[in-house]
């Protein structure tokens, strides 16, 4: 089948195009879904029904981080997301343990590449575990199947 426009890409400002298969290969693994082209802000808008987009982001910007190679940029990186999703009462708050938590604040004022890898560990198995089996279950994934295998009607419902 060839590829339909999608409408939660429409509505996510993604102009190009999701195909029932990449859609289905979500189904295979949770990396799977996350290393597809457009498996991350679909889930997102999923994860944003359940109020638990942070995860996504947090986990995200973690991979963005690990590629910064200038130790400037590093730092200040390492502070916003010190501050959006570690830092106690942060307005991303993320559901990490103590210790993780400990380590990251002995490692912020020389923050390696690593400084948040316990953390995006712990969120990635949150989310592989509770949320991404909730996704797969949920009308949301099966409606947009459902769009996607009917030559991308747009009469999905949310």
């Amino acid at each position: 089948m060839s590829p339909s426009t999608c409408w939660l890409c429409r509505r996510n400002g993604i102009s190009s195009k999701v195909s029932l298969e990449e859609v289905l290969q979500w189904s295979q693994s949770f990396e799977k879904l996350l290393a597809s082209k457009y498996g991350p802000v679909i889930y997102k808008t999923y994860l944003k029904t359940e109020h638990s987009d942070e995860n996504i982001e947090f986990w995200l910007a973690c991979e963005a981080y690990k590629k910064i190679t200038s130790q400037r940029k590093r730092i200040s990186m390492a502070r916003k997301l010190f501050t959006s999703y570690i830092q106690p009462q942060a307005p991303k708050e993320i559901n990490i343990d103590s210790p993780a938590r400990k380590a990251i604040i002995r490692n912020i004022q020389e923050p390696t590449q690593s400084c948040f890898e316990e953390a995006q560990r712990i969120i990635y198995m949150h989310m592989e575990r509770d949320s991404y089996p909730r996704f797969l279950e949920s009308k949301f994934y099966q409606n947009l199947i459902h769009s996607l295998q009917n030559n991308g009607s747009n009469s999905m419902v949310n």
